[in-house]
């Protein structure tokens, strides 16, 4: 049994863990190879500020399987100032080995709730343009592309993502 739930700060470095091995799982030949190798789950526990509470503020859900942590999630305030009224998709993340075990599926469910809960109809995400098994993930919980396109750098090597939208009624 699959239980989600809010993030807490003692679950940081094992979401930053989880981080770093889906990132360089997922992004393998996508993301510049050395900024995958130099990732530190250490470094990035910083990043994570679980327990407030806030429009503004992130919330993050973890799913806990067999005592482990195996996926989080993590929505708020759309960050594009076209979208300012709506909610955002920041992150999914499922551990690699436990891929296609409907993780994954309950975690954007639970984000798609805790969206509406804060007063959200719409929401966005960005994906990486050739994360293809994202991707068709998104399109399968019924997201679609809106058209927008943006440019981020990652180790010196751009990676092109498109934003996907939908409703959450």
């Amino acid at each position: 049994m699959t239980e989600v739930r809010d993030a807490v700060p003692a679950d940081a470095l094992q979401v930053a863990e989880l981080h770093v091995r889906s990132w360089r799982s997922a992004y393998r030949g996508l993301i510049d190879q050395d900024y995958l190798d130099a990732l530190s789950p250490e470094a990035w526990v910083s990043r994570y500020d679980f327990g407030r509470v806030g429009l503004r503020v992130p919330s993050t859900l973890v799913a806990i399987r067999e005592n482990a942590l195996c996926g989080f999630t993590s929505v708020g305030l759309c960050r594009d100032d076209d979208l300012a009224d709506h909610g955002e998709l920041m992150a999914l993340y499922v551990d690699p080995r436990r891929l296609r075990t409907g993780i994954g599926t309950m975690l954007i469910a639970a984000a798609r709730k805790r969206l509406a809960e804060r007063g959200f109809t719409d929401a966005a995400l960005w994906v990486l343009r050739g994360n293809d098994r994202a991707r068709e993930f998104y399109v399968r919980d019924g997201w679609r592309p809106d058209g927008a396109q943006r440019s981020r750098v990652y180790g010196g090597r751009p990676a092109e993502e498109v934003r996907y939208r939908r409703t959450l009624a």
